[in-house]
């Protein structure tokens, strides 16, 4: 992700700052921030999309002899099966009637989402079919990519990001033809209704593959600790309805108090307030880009030129050396992603070299193993510690707004003060450094 961001912000923003004219009034850094949201950003998306392909077909033929073995097992005759409880299942004619019960929902759903266009009877079940088709054809394969890393490395290995970007552009593609054969487009807020319908496609494929990875996450863990598969399949699928109950309250809750970029709840708030939504935010630009003709697609053959070399590189530094790679999904997503994202990522990855690093030499790999243990520990509390908080916050200013009160019901300074922030909240983030780097070695719980 480093070398993304140096590729982005040594590389190409100098580069189209350097060769462009700064429009009148604006000053040389908005304009390089222009330039990076609206061009280089792009670069990012194509080289993560060659690097999301690369990804799934590396991983073709273990997904396609996995699919196989399970289907062997499911023809298996019972007589022939292993009796032992970590043998067992969820039988084929249960996970077929959740199968079917998922679809039926969602046709449910995306006719619910479609109908209040009232469009002829006949466009809008097709609406309907086609969209639902295409989520649940790519969700097989995208379910198989994303639970193949996760059980195989963890879901942080997952290549959600690059499948997101995929997923988008044929979702688009898809809906760009239904519009454009049923004369949507002429009609008023028919680029508007195309979007929606891409991107409500799109996020039920990014909802299967994020689920496919919590999945297989648990499963390998009830594997190594001697669970039975078809007890904690059940418990997976009452994860997955409590969740749909929770979460959408939950965000709606931080979209009311907050925000998003390019949808604020509210006339008159700040948009530099808003939740960061990375990807979602490029989801919608390429969306809208398709439908509109508008999208900067020689930005996006650029960053697939690129991802081909970083793949190349990627494949020449893991046959002639032992340890050194350039993951092309992670260098993509540091071009695409803002810097100010990044950088705790990147200060906590050198930061944790060193620190696993001094502890190998003074005590040897289990004094390294302890405070690895520890360190994951704890930041795994801040993690959650700061998640926790901004949903209480969220709640406070959403209480605040509806009672008539501020947005910044907390706020002890003014918007004057916003300087001074920035350098202390720099000073808290050096401060916590410090305290994470004691705990590790100290050896403190």
């Amino acid at each position: 992700m480093l070398v993304g961001i140096l590729i982005a912000w040594a590389g190409f923003v100098p580069y189209f700052t350097m060769t462009g004219v700064v429009p009148d009034g604006m000053t040389l850094q908005k304009f390089a921030g222009s330039v990076y949201q609206e061009r280089v950003r792009l670069i990012g998306a194509g080289a993560m999309g060659v690097a999301a392909i690369w990804t799934l077909l590396m991983l073709a033929r273990p997904v396609i002899d996995g699919v196989r073995e399970s289907l062997a097992a499911v023809r298996m005759p019972d007589a022939d099966k292993g009796k032992h409880r970590m043998d067992i299942d969820m039988s084929a004619k249960s996970v077929g009637l959740v199968f079917l019960v998922t679809v039926v929902g969602l046709l449910a759903i995306f006719y619910a989402f479609v109908s209040p266009e009232n469009l002829p009877a006949g466009e809008t079940l097709t609406f309907t079919v086609v969209g639902v088709g295409v989520a649940v054809l790519m969700g097989f394969f995208v379910a198989a990519a994303c639970a193949y890393m996760a059980g195989l490395v963890g879901t942080s290995s997952s290549p959600i990001s690059g499948i997101g970007i995929l997923a988008i552009i044929v979702a688009s593609l898809v809906m760009y033809a239904l519009c454009e054969s049923f004369g949507i487009f002429a009609l008023p807020g028919g680029e508007k209704f195309a979007t929606a319908t891409a991107i409500f496609t799109t996020s039920i494929i990014m909802a299967i593959a994020c689920i496919s990875n919590d999945n297989m996450q648990d499963l390998k863990t009830g594997y190594l600790v001697g669970a039975t598969p078809w007890r904690q399949q059940v418990a997976l699928l009452l994860g997955c309805v409590v969740g749909a109950l929770v979460i959408a309250p939950v965000l709606n809750l931080l979209y009311e108090a907050y925000g998003f970029p390019g949808a604020l709840p509210r006339p008159g708030m700040d948009p530099a307030q808003a939740l960061a939504a990375p990807q979602a935010a490029l989801m919608t630009t390429i969306a809208q880009g398709i439908f509109s003709s508008s999208l900067h697609w020689e930005y996006i053959y650029i960053g697939l030129a690129l991802g081909v070399v970083l793949v190349i590189v990627d494949r020449v530094l893991r046959a002639t050396t032992k340890s050194l790679c350039l993951p092309p999904l992670a260098v993509g997503m540091g071009i695409y992603l803002p810097p100010s994202v990044q950088t705790p990522l990147v200060v906590g990855a050198v930061l944790g070299y060193f620190l696993k690093k001094h502890l190998r030499t003074q005590g040897g790999e289990e004094a390294e193993r302890k405070g690895s243990r520890r360190g994951t520990l704890f930041a795994s509390g801040l993690i959650v510690g700061e998640s926790i908080v901004g949903v209480v916050l969220a709640g406070v200013i959403v209480v605040s707004v509806t009672n008539g009160g501020s947005e910044a019901p907390l706020a002890l300074v003014g918007k004057d003060f916003a300087d001074t922030a920035e350098y202390l909240g720099l000073a808290v983030f050096a401060a916590f450094l410090v305290i994470f780097s004691n705990v590790v070695l100290s050896g403190k719980r």
